[in-house]
């Protein structure tokens, strides 16, 4: 007998009248009710919480937000599948800015590096945990792309808004690259100290967008 062999035989000896302890039940919530305005105010107090900035629109708003958050950024990126709409305001017509990240004709890190913003999508935010969950769909691009440049300008369609996790799962696709967002990157790993920008944009900016 081995010596692996002995401890596991003396392990199963010890435990051999040990009473089986009685299965624990499951009673997380796995759904919720809460009406959709709500869901809006909770996702914004979180993220908020984050030092995120969000601003909430309708949808005949969401061009001008975008281009006042983008204002101050020399040159910005967008996946190839970003709703050309999103894009109409004037103040973003300078095609010299705007950067497209598309396949057969992606942006290597450099050219990330020295992009000031980026504007994505989003396939399904959290309300509870101010969670944001890009999925790498044609509106939210590859994930170097939201992680490289320092500014990250996010779409979050209230119709992808959920309380809790357990009703997120369903609405994704564990195959794809998911990136999991929860404020700005930041860490207090070391002593305890804040300390931003550590692995992703140390700006997050969210856009609500009431209709979508």
């Amino acid at each position: 007998m081995s010596a692996k062999e002995e401890i596991l035989a003396r392990i199963a000896s010890a435990l051999h009248d040990a009473p089986v302890p009685a299965s624990v039940p499951r009673e997380y919530r796995m759904t919720s009710d809460m009406p959709q305005a709500e869901l809006v105010t909770l996702l914004v107090d979180r993220l908020e919480d984050y030092k995120a900035h969000v601003d909430v629109v309708e949808e005949a708003e969401l061009p001008a937000t975008i281009a006042e958050r983008l204002k101050d950024a020399a040159s910005y990126v967008v996946p190839h599948g970003i709703d050309e709409a999103w894009l109409a305001d004037a103040a973003l017509a300078d095609d010299a800015r705007r950067r497209v990240d598309a396949p057969g004709a992606v942006l290597g890190v450099t050219d990330l590096d020295e992009t000031g913003a980026v504007l994505t999508s989003s396939a399904v935010s959290i309300a509870e945990s101010g969670t944001i969950v890009l999925d790498g769909t044609p509106d939210q691009g590859r994930r170097a792309i939201s992680l490289v440049p320092d500014h990250h300008v996010c779409v979050v369609p209230v119709s992808t808004i959920v309380r809790l996790l357990p009703e997120a799962l369903p609405r994704m696709d564990i195959t794809r690259p998911l990136t999991w967002i929860s404020g700005p990157s930041a860490t207090s790993d070391i002593e305890l100290e804040r300390v931003e920008g550590v692995h992703g944009p140390r700006r997050l900016d969210v856009i609500i967008v009431k209709g979508l």
